[in-house]
């Protein structure tokens, strides 16, 4: 990665993409949405992504969380 600058992005990109997405955070942040399945960090997410894949038999494969080395 040393001195190969096409594995990142221009100043003036990120200027344009922050520019584009600040707009949507703040509007998320002032309104959230009751329905939407927000879920607990460190969690596999919400029940809902379970049960949509259970309609067609599928299930996600669970892995062990990882645990702080101490």
């Amino acid at each position: 990665m040393l001195g190969d600058q096409t594995l990142f992005m221009r100043g003036d990109q990120v200027e344009a993409a922050w520019d584009l997405l600040m707009p949507v955070l703040n509007t998320w942040a002032s309104k959230p949405s009751l329905s939407f399945p927000n879920y607990a960090a460190d969690s596999w997410g919400p029940e809902s992504a379970e049960a949509l894949i259970a309609r067609d038999g599928f299930h996600w494969f669970s892995l062990p969380l990882k645990t702080k080395k101490q």
